[in-house]
């Protein structure tokens, strides 16, 4: 009788299981086809754009379920969450870091992640520059652009980037590759196409002034990831549409 009911729970636990991966990844193939459909409007291929499942705050078990639907990369802002959750899950996982970088863990957070998104001051960059030449990284950065003026962000107005651009090029061991924003809250979509098509502009401009090439935007998030990509996103960053709400505010 005893092995029976431990038989018949071992059932049911890996029944919920299987429900609760199937959510994961329906949840996944949604997101997915809808990152499909807002390509395909823009006259983009769905290879032009790369998901980024934002997992800040959500435990490794959850992160896990992910993978194991498909998803392989995630983004935090956090380091020291980072740092726990990081070697609990598979080598091949990739790292994004999208918060806010404080400039007393870089050190840390250098060997975490593959690219940081939210480089916002020409003093964060030269001190990841300098940190990298002394741990021999080379980290790939994103500079996120504040076009709103709002000022509970942080960010390079357009006229402070232009002037630190070529100072931004020259430093030896980060590799600049494009653009980020988050732009003012907003209740539709929409509101946000402007401040997309701005980001697009300014980075064209760059490219044409600078004679190089940036090949990412990071825009777009769950409520307005697909306007992102219409205007030219490269790199979304969806959490509460993947994992559900947040417990905890991050």
């Amino acid at each position: 009788m005893v092995r029976e009911i431990i038989r018949s729970t071992n059932v049911i636990v890996n029944t919920i299981s299987l429900l609760e991966m199937r959510t994961c990844s329906e949840r996944l193939a949604s997101i997915n086809q809808r990152l499909l459909e807002a390509a395909k409007r823009a006259g983009r291929g769905l290879e032009e754009v790369e998901l980024i499942a934002v997992s800040k705050t959500y435990p490794h078990t959850a992160i896990r379920e992910m993978v194991e639907a498909g998803q392989m990369l995630f983004g935090e802002s956090r380091v020291q969450e980072a740092k726990v959750k990081i070697p609990l899950l598979p080598s091949q996982v990739r790292w994004h870091f999208i918060g806010h970088l404080q400039r007393n863990k870089v050190r840390q957070a250098l060997p975490l992640f593959e690219m940081f998104h939210g480089i916002d001051s020409m003093a964060l960059a030269s001190d990841i520059n300098r940190i990298a030449a002394e741990t021999g990284a080379h980290p790939r950065i994103l500079l996120e652009v504040n076009l709103a003026g709002e000022a509970s962000k942080f960010g390079f107005t357009p006229d402070s980037l232009c002037q630190d651009f070529e100072r931004l090029l020259g430093l030896e061991r980060v590799q600049v590759e494009g653009l980020m924003i988050i732009p003012p809250v907003a209740e539709n979509p929409e509101d946000s196409r402007r401040y997309f098509a701005a980001l697009r502009g300014l980075r064209d401009s760059l490219q044409n002034q600078f004679q190089v090439v940036l090949p990412h935007l990071s825009m777009g998030m769950s409520s307005d990831f697909e306007v992102a990509v219409e205007e030219g996103a490269t790199l979304v960053r969806v959490g509460t549409a993947l994992f559900g709400e947040r417990k905890v505010e991050g």
